[in-house]
């Protein structure tokens, strides 16, 4: 049995050097980069087993995230490979910027080989024999047969005991907030443990007022068994069978910041997998998002040592 089973699109970044610009730029550097292959690789550098599956084409491009993942200890046996001539690989741009310049994203991931993933594609019994199942809102985006194989996904893992795990990760490049919202009320009667950043939930889902109200009113109305509500540099809050939990930001340095909310999810899902109480998984959640920001790529390189010496030297979490 895998602890962690994770499905998503993962893309390849291509960034120039800092301080140039995309238009001018003579190298750029590959890395890979998706939500849910960024949760499964935090998570099994911290110690748990993590699979994640997708649709690559069969290409030096599609072989390149593969080898990039399993490097980090990330189970990819589920990939369905595709020789399409028109299967793509996804890819996105990251220009890094510095005041008053902002930091730039060029999506180019249309026809990608994983939007045409459908549920009779690949075995579900992975998804059901997991502890735990994780995707984000970015996947039903992708695609209207995405949206379908998202929500068979999580029916499938709820339906036979796995925790479903779900991140909002809304992005206003993919679609509206009335259209995520149609999707996202659908998906979240399936889902056990929810992860939504303040302003998505408010800019999506129209849940205004505070951080724990906002955790209370999905839970209630959604049954899910926990939510945890992010709040930037105010911290993050998780509300778990009526009980609430709150968790500081560790203070960093922040030298990128793309894949923080990953990391986040991953230091989370990972002590939770490990029987971590919701605090201290908050705990994990945070430390790892934070560690996440001194280190480039969208991968959270760390090790279990890292977060526990982050945790004892900065400790700060409340549960009431």
């Amino acid at each position: 049995m895998t602890a962690l089973v994770t499905f998503g699109e993962t893309m390849l970044r291509l960034s120039p050097p800092r301080g140039e610009r995309l238009e001018t730029a003579r190298e750029l550097e590959v890395q890979a980069g998706g939500a849910e292959s960024n949760v499964a690789v935090a998570a099994a550098r911290l110690g748990r087993d993590a699979a994640w599956f997708s649709k690559l084409p069969d290409s030096p491009l599609g072989r390149r995230i593969v080898s990039e993942l399993r490097s980090h200890g990330v189970d990819t046996d589920g990939v369905v490979w595709t020789d399409d001539a028109d299967a793509r690989q996804g890819v996105y741009y990251l220009e890094h910027g510095a005041l008053p310049r902002p930091t730039n994203v060029v999506y180019d991931r249309s026809d990608a080989a994983v939007t045409t993933l459908g549920t009779g594609e690949f075995d579900l019994d992975a998804v059901r024999d997991a502890e735990v199942c994780f995707t984000s809102g970015i996947t039903p985006a992708l695609s209207e047969t995405l949206s379908e194989t998202t929500a068979d996904v999580l029916d499938a893992a709820q339906d036979s005991g796995t925790t479903t795990a779900f991140d909002l990760n809304y992005r206003t490049k993919l679609w509206s907030p009335d259209e995520a919202a149609e999707v996202y009320r659908d998906l979240l009667d399936s889902v056990d443990l929810l992860f939504a950043a303040e302003r998505d939930a408010a800019t999506v889902l129209g849940r205004d007022g505070d951080a724990e109200s906002v955790a209370r009113g999905l839970a209630e109305d959604y049954d899910i068994e926990t939510v945890v509500v992010t709040r930037g540099e105010e911290g993050s809050l998780a509300v778990s069978d009526g009980a609430v939990s709150e968790q500081g930001v560790y203070e960093a340095e922040t030298y990128d910041a793309i894949g923080t909310g990953d990391a986040f999810v991953g230091g989370y899902l990972a002590k939770h997998l490990d029987g971590g109480s919701v605090a201290e998984s908050l705990e994990w959640a945070s430390a790892t998002a934070s560690f996440k920001r001194t280190v480039e790529g969208d991968i959270a390189v760390v090790t279990p040592e890292d977060i526990e010496r982050v945790v004892a030297e900065e400790g700060d979490g409340i549960s009431r």
